[in-house]
């Protein structure tokens, strides 16, 4: 591309932050990419004046919206004589915006509904959308980077529940009564037995706002004693103690869950390990899980600029910058450059380097007579074509800037110098003095 092109599609994409608002509202814009998995925009530019580029973007809500896609009624036949299989034809392709929503449906079965729905139509090209990439078990949905991660939060809580209910069912100590009945019948041995309960069973509560003490018979059931009658010729009325639950203090069953959950979100362990402190050490202390960890964010970031691509896309064409048919080129080429915060990725880069340059400081001796040079840049220090050119230039300017340095400050020192030999205009300078020829201005790299 011509540089006055380069600077204008990097202009251009400085526009596209200003709209974006990006540099205040870069987080929450992602957050909701990640969150929802789909982000949608409405491109609202000048129909008057199409050449201003985009005027605003404004936000959707994806559950508001859905792309309608229409086909032919007529089916068509392949015309193979082997394969014989029916193609649709896609006849439109728009957007609807309701405000009640459309959640629940798929796109699929918005299609088939499309006439039916009540909402406004817009055109696909006035609509930014960008998405995971990531679809459900029946390819009809588009689902978020955390969808995994909703079955082991769903388990995870109904542990906690369930180790909640089972300690308070299970840690207070019972009581339990044999009450010795003797001979009496059934229903005089049940009223003897409410009777002793009713006696027996009395609780003093103090009340904290008239500070009374009182006796409470309103117990939990949970908490309450047991009562059993024991007939003539067993043993006598006895109380013995039910103890409580006995492994009220594990919860590995709780830890294994909560370690799926945090596994499903890609994020190391050591990071979300309230205990564990942050150290900076060396690369090769480095755990797998954070190397990992980078790949992830590299794509997320790398499926997270599509929404640039498009964005940029329709700036350029509506500027006049580029045509519709050469983006697809332009695109292949662009890069864009994220702020680097993984400081372990930072870790490894330099640990690498640093064993190239210890490997180069011990081949050193055996250049030029059992490797060349070019067999060292490209094998020891990993540099590509590209980078041993550029390399080479940069060194040859390096090398001409200190060259023109040194004449001018050699002229400096001996200006306004002069020996005898140099006053007789017979003699000849000598090949150690500088010529007047040899003088010059200093260049700039």
């Amino acid at each position: 591309l011509a540089d006055n092109i380069k600077k204008k599609i990097r202009e251009e994409f400085d526009t596209v932050l200003k709209l974006l608002d990006f540099s205040s509202t870069g987080y929450d814009t992602f957050q909701k990419w990640y969150v929802d998995g789909r982000l949608n925009y409405h491109v609202m530019i000048d129909v008057k004046h199409p050449r201003k580029g985009i005027q605003e973007l404004r936000y959707i809500d994806p559950r508001k919206i859905r792309k309608i896609r229409e086909f032919d009624d007529k089916s068509q036949a392949s015309s193979g004589q082997d394969n014989k299989f029916l193609t649709k034809r896609i006849k439109n392709e728009y957007y609807i915006y309701s405000e009640k929503g459309f959640l629940g449906q798929s796109s699929n079965q918005l299609g088939q509904q499309g006439n039916e729905l009540a909402g406004l139509k817009i055109a696909i090209d006035s609509i930014v959308h960008a998405n995971s990439g990531l679809l459900n078990e029946n390819n009809s949905l588009i689902v978020s980077h955390l969808q995994k991660a909703h079955k082991p939060l769903n388990q995870l809580r109904m542990m906690e529940d369930a180790v909640v209910i089972y300690r308070i069912s299970r840690a207070p100590e019972r009581r339990i009564f044999y009450i010795d009945v003797g001979n009496l019948p059934k229903m005089k041995a049940e009223q003897y037995l409410r009777d002793m309960m009713t006696k027996h069973k009395n609780r003093l509560v103090y009340d904290a706002a008239t500070g009374d003490v009182k006796d409470d018979r309103r117990h939990m059931s949970m908490t309450d004693d047991f009562w059993l009658p024991r007939r003539e010729g067993g043993k006598g009325t006895e109380i013995t103690t039910l103890p409580g639950g006995q492994n009220l203090g594990e919860l590995d069953d709780v830890l294994y869950f909560q370690k799926r959950l945090f596994k499903s979100l890609n994020v190391p362990l050591s990071r979300m390990e309230t205990d564990a402190s942050f150290s900076l050490g060396r690369a090769s202390e480095i755990s797998r899980d954070e190397i990992k960890f980078s790949k992830f964010i590299s794509r997320l970031r790398s499926k997270f600029s599509s929404l640039f691509d498009k964005i940029l896309e329709k700036q350029l064409i509506l500027k006049g910058v580029i045509k519709p048919d050469e983006w697809a080129e332009i695109q292949a080429t662009i890069r864009y450059d994220f702020m680097s915060d993984n400081h372990f990725e930072e870790l490894k880069e330099s640990e690498v380097l640093r064993e190239r340059l210890n490997l180069l400081r011990d081949i050193d001796d055996y250049v030029g007579k059992y490797y060349s040079a070019d067999w060292v840049r490209k094998n020891v220090l990993m540099m590509s074509e590209d980078q041993i050119e550029e390399m080479r230039n940069q060194i040859e300017e390096d090398e001409e800037d200190s060259n023109d340095a040194e004449d001018e400050f050699g002229d400096g020192d001996n200006e306004g110098e002069s020996s005898p030999e140099e006053d007789s205009p017979d003699d000849e300078p000598k090949d150690d003095e500088p010529k007047d020829d040899d003088i010059g201005e200093p260049s700039l790299a």
